[in-house]
């Protein structure tokens, strides 16, 4: 059986910018793994509680085909990959915890009740019934033709909901790994507290002397090479990615932390992908940060209001939205750049490949992506070259490399978030002349 995830819809992707900008839902991070590896997890066991799937293939908007070709394991929007064999369809946003499949019986498609897919199980004989012009006509035509279920299965709705989920993802994450004790190296003096079952350092990891690790209230993940400086404490539940590095972190309960990351300061339930640096002091709370962002010394975010009153985030190409939550702090894209001492709003929403430069108070609540904020205004900056060229060093030094796929992406990504940027820019020139 393959297991086919698919990511087309605009309207929902939008809801997950800026991080979804750039990258498929399903490769999202939440606890210890992406949204992807935990459907798998979930999938791939032949048992009567998972379906089953021998390999996978992927549907993903047009503009990032390319680039996600270069990274995925399995075919990129190829309609061949629905033939030959049994198919599982699920949507990439339905909680795992949630999927309960048999891999045996007819095809059916699972729909919630306002006709959303939620998964289709497709046999093989049954495929000639559809029509594979495109994936949208295959689903089309699934969804009229294949009997339909009604299922209530969770989602993920917007992007906090995968901050605000982040310590109990952990732990379960944690329990489904069966991963305790330690194959690096824990120098002492340093002090572990609460079960050591609670606990996995992982093979290269090196725990230097005169760190705290407090699994008193969730679990630690301290995955392969990663390297704990001195001073650091860790509060679980938490995940320190591979190749990681701790300088004398702060690391409050509640964090995921991606591969080859620099992590320093306070961090408090917050999910960074990898490649990124909060190298420096200064307090980061609440928020979901992207990949090859750099967080400049002092950068600090306010993750609660005043008030004690609820957060509303302004997304790319919408209004507000209340979070219903009262503690919510910024959302980063991949490629950001802050100055030292840039002050984050509550509630903050900063797009990708956009260069921060401090002002000495909070910072608007919305800054587009690709956008120079030079003295407290929106502003064109240098342009797009002089960003690639830093994007191409950055990468570079981490030994990955900025790809003419990689261009081609972010061109269409600058194309996509013009509207918003184009605004912002307007309203930086009247503020100067005022």
């Amino acid at each position: 059986m393959r297991l086919i995830l698919v990511d087309r819809s605009d309207e929902i992707r939008r809801n997950f910018f800026p991080l979804a900008l750039s990258r498929p839902l399903w490769q999202l991070r939440c606890g210890i793994t992406t949204l992807e590896e935990k459907l798998a997890a979930k999938l791939v066991p032949r048992s009567l509680e998972g379906i089953g799937a021998d390999d996978a293939a992927y549907f993903v908007p047009d503009y990032m085909a390319d680039a996600y070709r270069a990274r995925a394991k399995y075919p990129v929007n190829d309609m061949s990959a629905l033939a030959g064999d049994d198919l599982m369809l699920v949507d990439p946003l339905v909680k795992a915890e949630d999927l309960r499949i048999r891999a045996e019986g007819k095809s059916e498609v699972g729909l919630d009740e306002q006709g959303r897919v939620f998964y289709a199980r497709i046999v093989k004989n049954d495929l000639k019934k559809l029509v594979a012009n495109s994936i949208e006509d295959f689903v089309a035509s699934a969804k009229l033709r294949l009997p339909n279920v009604t299922c209530k299965l969770r989602t993920w709705e917007y992007l906090w909901d995968l901050v605000l989920a982040n310590a109990d993802q952990i732990t379960s994450d944690f329990a489904a790994a069966g991963k305790c004790g330690i194959e690096g190296k824990v120098e002492k003096p340093g002090e572990i507290l609460g079960s050591k079952t609670d606990i996995f350092v992982g093979s290269r990891a090196r725990v230097h002397p005169m760190v705290v690790i407090d699994a008193e209230n969730g679990p630690v993940y301290i995955d392969e090479g990663a390297e704990i400086q001195p001073f650091s404490r860790i509060e679980g539940p938490c995940y320190i990615g591979k190749e990681s590095i701790l300088l004398g972190a702060k690391c409050r309960s509640g964090n995921t932390f991606g591969p080859c990351c620099r992590i320093g300061g306070e961090v408090e339930e917050s999910i960074i992908h990898g490649y990124s640096n909060k190298y420096h002091d200064g307090f980061i709370g609440h928020s979901y940060i992207g990949e090859w962002v750099n967080l400049g010394a002092l950068t600090t975010n306010s993750d609660l209001k005043n008030d004690y009153s609820t957060v509303s985030i302004t997304l790319e190409g919408q209004g507000a939205i209340n979070t219903g939550s009262t503690k919510v702090g910024s959302f980063i894209g991949d490629h950001t750049k802050t100055s030292i001492g840039t002050l984050l709003n509550t509630g903050c929403y900063i797009g990708a490949m956009a260069i921060i430069m401090a002002t000495g108070k909070p910072l608007p609540k919305f800054i587009p992506s690709f956008a120079w904020f030079v003295e407290g205004v929106v502003t064109k900056g240098f342009g797009r070259t002089g960003l690639y060229e830093t994007a191409k060093v950055a990468m570079s030094r981490r030994g990955r490399e900025w790809t003419a796929a990689e261009q081609a992406m972010w061109d269409a990504i600058f194309q996509m978030t013009a509207p918003a940027r184009d605004e912002a820019i307007k309203r930086g020139r009247k503020a100067m002349f005022r």
